[in-house]
This record gives C-alpha cells, sequence and structure tokens, in this order.
C-alpha cells in the first residue's frame, strides 16, 4: 500500500475567530464573531448578506484596512498586515478612484511607479494589463473619456498591475446597469481564468454571486457570522446562456433559501 504523505495546499486566506467591535458614543457595535473561514488559493468567492452584516468588514480585515478586535487573520501565512506590506494583494471597490489628471496608462502604471519600478518595464506591464481587460486601444484616454464599466477595467488592471496573488473587491459592479453589469461579470470570469490570483469579492446580488463564484459564503445579519458555505459546482466556461440552465437555477435557488433562512432566524431572535 503506498501512503500519500503530500501535505494538502495551505489556504490563500485563514481567519479563526475572528471578531470587530465598534465603539460608539451610544455603544460598542459588534459587526463580526466568530468568523472561522478558510479560502482556497485560486478560489473565487463571493460574501453574501443582508445590509450591515458585515461583509465589507471583513474584507477589510483580510486587507488590512481595519484589525480584528479578537481572533486572526493570515494571508498566504503571514499576518494580514504583513501581507500588504508585501503587496500580496490588490483592491477594487464600488467606484474606480482613477486619477482624472492621469491617462488611463499611466493609472495602471501608478502602483508600480510607488514600488519604484522603472519607466521601461512600467509601461511594459500596463500594456500587458491593458490588453488583459481588452483596453488596449484606450491607454492613452482620460477616465473620464471612458464609460463606467470600463473604468472600472482599468481599476482591475492597475490592481491587478503588480501581480498579487489576491484580489479583494468590495462590490465592484454595483454602480454599473444592468447590462453592464452581466458583461462584467463576465469579464472578471475571464481576467481571473487568465491570472493564477485567488479573489474575494462583496456583492449583495444572488445571481452575480452564483455567476462568479466557485463558493458563495453567506453571513448572517449583525453581530456577522458565517452561516453556510455554497459550492458553486458551475461549468468553468460561463455564457449568458449559463444563467438559464437549470443547474444555475438550482444554485440560485439554494443561495436565495440559505439568504432566507438567516434573515428569519435573525427576526425570531430579535422578536
Amino acid at each position: 500500500m503506498t501512503i500519500n504523505t503530500t501535505a494538502p495546499a495551505s489556504p490563500a486566506i485563514r481567519i479563526r475567530g475572528a471578531g470587530k467591535v465598534f465603539s460608539a458614543a451610544g455603544g460598542d457595535v459588534t459587526a463580526l464573531t466568530g468568523i472561522d473561514l478558510d479560502i482556497a488559493e485560486g478560489a473565487f468567492v463571493c460574501l453574501l448578506g443582508p445590509s450591515g452584516c458585515g461583509k465589507s468588514t471583513l474584507l477589510r480585515l483580510i486587507g488590512d484596512l481595519d484589525q480584528p478586535t479578537s481572533g486572526t487573520v493570515e494571508v498566504h501565512g503571514r499576518s494580514a498586515a504583513e501581507a500588504r506590506q508585501a503587496r500580496d494583494y490588490g483592491m477594487v471597490f464600488q467606484q474606480p478612484g482613477l486619477m482624472d489628471w492621469r491617462s488611463v496608462r499611466n493609472n495602471i502604471e501608478l502602483p508600480l511607479q510607488v514600488q519604484g519600478v522603472n519607466r521601461t518595464e512600467r509601461r511594459r506591464i500596463a500594456g500587458e494589463m491593458l490588453e488583459l481587460v481588452r483596453l488596449e486601444d484606450f491607454g492613452d484616454h482620460r477616465p473620464a473619456q471612458l464609460s463606467g464599466g470600463m473604468q472600472q477595467r482599468a481599476a482591475i488592471a492597475r490592481a491587478l498591475s503588480f501581480a498579487p496573488r489576491l484580489l479583494l473587491m468590495d462590490e465592484p459592479l454595483s454602480a454599473l446597469d444592468e447590462m453592464n453589469r452581466e458583461y462584467m461579470q463576465g469579464e472578471l470570469r475571464r481576467i481571473w481564468q487568465s491570472t493564477s490570483t485567488t479573489v474575494v469579492s462583496v456583492t449583495h446580488s444572488i445571481p452575480e454571486a452564483v455567476f462568479l463564484s466557485t463558493e458563495v459564503v453567506i453571513m448572517s445579519p449583525l453581530p456577522g457570522r458565517i452561516a453556510e458555505r455554497i459550492p458553486v459546482d458551475l461549468p468553468e466556461q460561463r455564457t449568458a446562456e449559463t444563467r438559464t440552465s437549470d443547474h444555475f437555477y438550482e444554485i440560485e435557488t439554494r443561495v436565495r433559501k440559505a439568504l432566507h433562512g438567516v434573515l428569519e432566524d435573525a427576526i425570531r431572535s430579535a422578536a
């Protein structure tokens, strides 16, 4: 008999007992409590839950934009702070946050410039990023000359310019109209598949979470907890037809029921 002695791969993100309490004039508010979560390397995970359940707070803890009151957050075997200092991840927010006075190309180059990368290498990498997000013909445009979806693609290119192992996104598509949003969901899947990046994204949209993810993590209302984790075993290549498939509907229904369940539990607990 052959014994497999290969150790399981370490998760990209390991969270143990994480909690977050915010102090306010009216009293402390517990945003998160008892968060235990592993996210595998190369996964695309969507955090889904009702407004105010702590999704964005959890994302901020992973990105070291805030620190847990209790518990630990590790990214690639290091503390979140060490991972941030090592530039292990990029971040994309609801608004692209591009600098209007810089061209799209120069916006993408900005993180590399801060890191001291020479101009020739910055230009080469920016060119690759423009191709990745299909903006190669718009590198010399100003952000104001682009549509909302194109601006968000430029923001994603900027976040990926220094090849981070982890991409954190906080409702990056929420400002787009429905048609552009669905198109950008397909673009996000394509970009993710073109890289080895692990993605964690916050969304309020059930169909979006199902279409994008390898796993949907359902969070309960305050104090935020992990209520359920639902794997998404749709085909790797997802198209408009994927959204109308029976299996997509089955997963979407399971996610919807789980979300309604945590809301009903919260209402009963408050009664």
